[in-house]
Formats: structure tokens, C-alpha cells, sequence
């Protein structure tokens, strides 16, 4: 019995076209949702379920409704609310108080200041009272003559009511000293730093605020060259510490690491 001969379907060369419209619709709507999700808002969120809705079923896009009646679809972007960073009012803070403090100082010193005796700075680091030494001590000992302990006495009046930390410092010429009591000019320093430190805790300021430190001859302020500038040298300063407290942040140690002794 003799087979039927069927015959063959001719080929169809559009048939690619429909796994390319379906490509492009998942990559149109990829995008729409990488697009959506990089900013979020409502707004948004409706334009994303509009286009879907259009391109999974072919449907035109539905207005968007607010509470005045139908609109078109357009995106309505709310202004972001302004923050104020309590970093630069706390800074504005403290600026103003140390501003105030050292205008007291300086008219608790003013008579020492017009002399050139005595000089007050604000900067970024706190308020520093430069002193010469010459008022403080007489040349190459640490015992506070009585007419400083006057200025001292008045500085303290000040910085007693406050709660920054101090830093004392006692500063000298580059010219070597060497006796029984100063072998050098790094302990003539820092024994003045802590005379002066100690006459201020003496008159009410807290000694847990207060640091004193000998720096020598190392930061000079005018030129050793000249008995002029070795008498600026020869000062000790009083600088009101002005630094925002920082977060302390605890660096964890690795595991599985042993630490060195």
C-alpha cells in the first residue's frame, strides 16, 4: 500500500520576530524598574505601574489622581526638607563663648596688654595668652615675682568659670643655661609651666583641666638674633583649649591575631 505524501510546511522567516519583541519589552522594563528604584518616591512608584501595565498588557496609561481631580501624568517631586547640621551649630557655640571669654581676659589684663606684656589670641585651636617672662620670673629662676601673681591671680578669675581643658607652656631663648637647680633650658621651661599651672589651680581652677609642659627653646616667636627677640622668647602661654568633643570609636582587633608584647 502506497504511502500519502504529505507535504512540507513552508518555512516561516518572521518567526524571530516574536522572541525579539518579547526581548525588547523585558529590557524596556528592566530599565523602568533599575530607573524607579534608584529614587523612590510616589510619584514614581506610579509612573513604574503605569508603563508596566503598558507594556505587559497593551493597555494606555491611567491619569494620575490627586485630590484636585485628574491630571496627566507628570510627577510631582516634593522639595527635600532642609536639614541644619548640629556639627556647625554646636561649632558657632563654642566660638561664641570662647569670643566672650576672651574679651573678659582682656579686660582683666588690659593695662599689661597696652604695655606689650601681655598678648591675647583666638584661633582655630582656643584663646592663648602669651605672657612675658620677664613679668613672671626674674632671669634664669622659676619663682613668680610678686607683681605677677596680681595678673595670674586675675586670669584665673576668669577661667575658673569655665570647663575647657589649659594647656601651660613655658617657652626660653635658644641661649644654654646650666646651674644646680636648671641643667638645661628644656627644665627651666617646664618648671615655669608648673609654677603657673599650680598658682591657677591655687585660685579656683580645676586641676583636672589643667596640663603643663616644657617646650624649651623649640618654637620660637621672633629671632634669637636679638636681645629683643630673646626677651619674646621667653614667655609662657596659657592657651584655652577649644576642640569639640569627638566620638571615641573602638578599633576591634582581628580574629585569630595575637597581639605583640
Amino acid at each position: 500500500m502506497a504511502r500519502k505524501k504529505y507535504k512540507e510546511e513552508a518555512d516561516n522567516h518572521d518567526r524571530w520576530l516574536v522572541s525579539y519583541a518579547d526581548f525588547i519589552t523585558l529590557l524596556f522594563a528592566f530599565f523602568v524598574v533599575m530607573y524607579a528604584v534608584s529614587s523612590l518616591n510616589e510619584g514614581k512608584y506610579r509612573v513604574l505601574s503605569n508603563s508596566l501595565n503598558g507594556a505587559f498588557t497593551n493597555a494606555p496609561p491611567s491619569p494620575i489622581r490627586d485630590g484636585m481631580g485628574i491630571k496627566e501624568n507628570m510627577v510631582k517631586l516634593e522639595p527635600l526638607p532642609l536639614i541644619k547640621p548640629r556639627g556647625n551649630e554646636n561649632l558657632r557655640k563654642e566660638r561664641e563663648q570662647m569670643t566672650s571669654m576672651a574679651k573678659d581676659i582682656l579686660a582683666v589684663l588690659e593695662p599689661l596688654v597696652r604695655e606689650g606684656k601681655v598678648r591675647v589670641s583666638q584661633t582655630s585651636k582656643g584663646i592663648t595668652i602669651e605672657i612675658n617672662a620677664s613679668l613672671l620670673f626674674p632671669t634664669g629662676e622659676a619663682k613668680l615675682s610678686p607683681d605677677s601673681e596680681q595678673a595670674l591671680t586675675a586670669i584665673a578669675s576668669v577661667l575658673r568659670l569655665d570647663k575647657h581643658s589649659i594647656q601651660v607652656e613655658g617657652h626660653t631663648d635658644n641661649l644654654p643655661i646650666r646651674n644646680s637647680a636648671f641643667p638645661s633650658n628644656w627644665e627651666l621651661s617646664a618648671v615655669r609651666a608648673s609654677t603657673v599651672a599650680r598658682l591657677l589651680t591655687e585660685n579656683g581652677v580645676d586641676e583636672t583641666r589643667v596640663t603643663a609642659v616644657g617646650q624649651g627653646a623649640k618654637f620660637p616667636v621672633a629671632s634669637n638674633e636679638q636681645p629683643d627677640g630673646r626677651a619674646r622668647n621667653r614667655r609662657v602661654s596659657i592657651t584655652v583649649l577649644a576642640v569639640l568633643p569627638e566620638p571615641v570609636v573602638n578599633i576591634p582587633v582581628a580574629s585569630g591575631s595575637t597581639p605583640h608584647l
